[in-house]
């Protein structure tokens, strides 16, 4: 190869090993890296295709950019392939490098946020207890109360109904005394 000429490697991008989903994320974004358009990519790859031209500096400048973004496309020879040289190929891994840092930033920051809200309510959730162990103290104290109460209003009623049955038993033996002795 001479210098003039850039190493162009095509790819089926169907044979990288990824899901459906990855597949369409992977050419989602090499079109956007490479700042392509689906059909400036299909036009550039087919027109390279169809001359039988080799990989020349000036196809390769024009077809191997948009190349990446031909892997979209399903209709043309070259569709599910990608045309892609050395610098796009390391344009892609830094940004996809990048994109992941990003993706780990905010999953970093979300777990921050999941942790501090499992604190937060970790923490309402003690205070609640607290709170809760606080008023069934203080109900066990009213009730302590009530029963402390409540035996001496049984002591208080023995002693009324003694000093009643008492107060009878004056009055009896009085009014027996005041028939006997004539007091009246």
């Amino acid at each position: 190869m001479s210098s003039s000429n850039r190493a162009v490697a095509v790819i089926a991008d169907t044979s990288l090993g990824l899901s459906p989903d990855e597949l369409a994320t992977f050419r989602a974004h090499g079109a956007r890296v490479l700042g392509t358009s689906v059909a400036s990519s299909r036009a550039s790859i087919t027109s390279a295709a169809t001359r039988g031209r080799g990989a020349s500096r000036s196809s390769i400048a024009s077809s191997s950019r948009a190349g990446s973004a031909a892997s979209s496309h399903h209709g043309g020879g070259m569709s599910g392939r990608l045309m892609l040289d050395a610098g796009q190929l390391s344009q892609l891994g830094v940004y996809f490098e990048r994109l992941m840092g990003s993706i780990q930033d905010r999953v970093d920051y979300l777990a921050l946020q999941t942790t501090q809200s499992a604190t937060s309510q970790s923490m309402r959730a003690a205070n609640s207890i607290a709170n809760a162990d606080t008023e069934i103290a203080r109900f066990k104290k009213i009730m302590r109360e009530i029963d402390e109460l409540e035996t001496e209003f049984d002591k208080v009623r023995h002693i009324r109904d003694i000093v009643k049955l008492q107060r009878s038993r004056v009055e009896s033996i009085s009014n027996k005394f005041d028939n006997k002795y004539g007091r009246r």
